[in-house]
C-alpha cells in the first residue's frame, strides 16, 4: 500500500457518510449496532451450527455456511466503521485505510456472486441427478469449487482496486458515500479514468452476467424436473430444497444490478447511499433469516442444540 500512496498527493479521505442531520446520528448508530449484531449472531451461528451437528455435514450446507462467512466479510469491511463514524463524528479514513477497506468488500461481495452460482448447481445436481448427487458433489469438488469463487473474487478485487489506487487524487478529498466505493473514487480523479471504468465494467459486468446466466439456466433445469415429478408432495419437496436459495439470488443480484450496471447518468448520490445500505447491511441480516426460517433441517439443528444447551445447565 505504500506505494501506492506515493502515487498521489492526499493522504486520507473525509467520507460524507449517511447523513449530515445531528439528531439522525444516534438514532441511525442504534438501529446500524442493532442490524450488525443480528449479522454478527445470525450468520456465525449458522456457521457454528453447521459444524456443530453432523446432519448439516452436506454439500449444500458447505456452500452454506461458506456463504454466511462472506456476508459477515462484506458487511463487516463496512459497517464497524459506519457505526464509528455516526457514533464519534469522526469521518476521515486514511488512504491505506479506504484502500483496504474497498479491497475486501469487493472480495467478499465478489466472492458472493460465484457461490451463488455454485449453490445453483449444487441444487440442480440434487434435483435433476439425485442418484448421482453424492458421487458428484464429494468433498473434494465442493472444496475446490469454493476454492475458485474466494480466487475470483480475490483476482477481482486485487485489480479493481489496484487500478483506483494508482489513480492520482490531486484535488478534493470529500468521498461522497459513507465508504470507500469504486464510483464516488472514481469522482474524485483528476486522472483518466475511462480504461478503469472499462476494466470494472468487463470484470463486473462478467461476473454477475456469468452468474445469472448459469443459476437462470441451473433453475430452468431444475424447474423442468420439477414438472416431471409425478406427486404434489413431491414436486412441493424439490421446489423447497430451492426456495431459499432463489430467494437469496434474487434480492442479491436486483440490488448489484442496480448499483453497478446501471448508466453513469442515472446514478444520483442519496440513491446509491440506500442502495449500498441495503446490500451491505440488509442482505447480509436478511440471509441467515431466509435460510433458518425456510429450512426444516436447520431448525430441527438450532431446537436440537438448544435443547442440549439447556440440559447442560440443569
Amino acid at each position: 500500500m505504500a506505494s501506492l500512496k506515493n502515487r498521489t498527493e492526499i493522504s486520507e479521505f473525509i467520507l460524507t457518510g449517511i447523513t449530515d442531520t445531528p439528531e439522525f446520528q444516534f438514532p441511525l448508530f442504534v438501529m446500524f449496532t442493532i442490524i450488525y449484531f443480528i449479522i454478527l449472531v445470525g450468520n456465525l451461528g449458522i456457521v457454528a451450527l453447521i459444524s456443530w451437528d453432523s446432519c448439516l455435514h452436506t454439500p449444500m450446507y458447505f456452500f452454506l455456511s461458506n456463504l454466511s462467512l462472506v456476508d459477515f466479510g462484506y458487511s463487516s469491511a463496512v459497517t464497524p466503521k459506519v457505526m464509528a463514524g455516526l457514533l464519534t463524528g469522526d469521518k476521515v479514513i486514511s488512504y491505506n485505510g479506504c484502500a483496504a477497506q474497498m479491497f475486501f468488500f469487493s472480495t467478499f461481495v465478489t466472492t458472493e456472486i460465484y457461490l451463488l452460482s455454485i449453490m445453483a448447481y449444487d441444487r440442480h445436481t440434487a434435483v435433476c441427478k439425485p442418484l448421482h448427487y453424492t458421487t458428484t458433489m464429494t468433498l473434494n469438488v465442493c472444496t475446490s469449487l469454493t476454492f475458485i469463487a474466494h480466487f475470483c473474487g480475490f483476482f477481482n478485487s486485487a485489480i479493481v482496486t489496484g487500478q483506483t489506487f494508482s489513480l492520482s487524487f490531486c484535488s478534493s478529498n470529500v468521498v461522497h458515500h459513507f465508504f470507500c466505493d469504486i464510483p464516488p473514487l472514481l469522482a474524485l480523479s483528476c486522472s483518466d479514468v475511462y480504461i478503469n471504468k472499462v476494466v470494472i465494467f468487463i470484470l463486473g459486468g462478467f461476473a454477475v452476467t456469468f452468474g445469472l446466466l448459469f443459476i437462470c439456466i441451473s433453475y430452468l433445469l431444475i424447474f423442468i424436473a420439477i414438472l416431471r415429478i409425478q406427486s404434489t408432495e413431491g414436486r412441493q419437496k424439490a421446489f423447497s430444497t430451492c426456495a431459499s436459495h432463489l430467494s437469496v439470488v434474487s434480492i442479491f443480484y436486483g440490488t448489484i444490478i442496480f448499483m453497478y450496471l446501471q448508466p453513469s447518468s442515472s446514478h444520483s448520490v442519496d440513491s446509491d447511499k440506500v442502495t449500498s445500505v441495503f446490500y451491505t447491511m440488509a442482505i447480509p441480516m436478511m440471509n441467515p433469516l431466509v435460510y433458518t426460517l425456510r429450512n426444516k433441517e436447520v431448525r430441527v439443528a438450532f431446537r436440537k442444540a438448544m435443547w442440549k444447551q439447556r440440559l447442560q445447565y440443569t
